[in-house]
């Protein structure tokens, strides 16, 4: 991987853990666009740990919560990354990366809300019911933060490879 590359992915996270120690509305964070990003981006034996391993930094310094609760939702960004390697390593467009989106918050949605279930709600299926209807507001949030941020990641991300390739191009033939 370029230098260059590894550089914009740092700060990336960065970007990221700055954006989620700051006052933000629920579920509106950078995590599932950066778990998407990654799996786009890095291989696909280290890409989960990236956005697994920033969201438990930045909760380690806000505070843990309920371990089941964080099992389900660390499992959900992975999964998010899972779908980012399986749609968006090879190729990419404004077409793939919004499905991409659109799948990792639902993924995030059905796989992040069983802990809740297990955790605060009766263990039948009335109780899942109640759950997934409860969480619905935070599944449009998920949807907006994951959707903006990844506009803003793989867009500037591309439009810095491209201006960089353009001028090592223009660079090259100066020599």
């Amino acid at each position: 991987m370029k230098s260059m590359n590894i550089k914009l992915i740092i700060g990336l996270v960065l970007l990221v853990a700055l954006a989620r120690l700051s006052p933000h509305p629920w579920n509106v964070t950078p995590v599932g666009a950066l778990a998407l990003f990654c799996g786009a981006y890095l291989p696909r034996r280290i890409a989960w740990l990236v956005p697994v391993c920033t969201t438990l930094a930045v909760d380690m310094m806000i505070g843990l919560y309920n371990p089941i609760l964080m099992a389900f939702v660390y499992g959900a960004f992975a999964c998010s990354t899972v779908i980012g390697s399986s749609w968006l390593s090879e190729r990419r467009s404004v077409n793939r990366v919004g499905g991409a989106v659109l799948t990792g918050a639902l993924a995030f949605y059905l796989i992040s809300n069983i802990g809740p279930w297990f955790a605060l709600y009766p263990l039948t299926t009335n109780g899942l019911i109640a759950c997934y209807i409860n969480a619905l507001p935070f599944f449009g949030r998920s949807l907006v933060g994951d959707g903006v941020y990844a506009i803003l990641f793989f867009g500037l991300f591309e439009s810095i490879r491209y201006v960089t390739s353009r001028l090592s191009i223009r660079h090259a033939g100066k020599k």
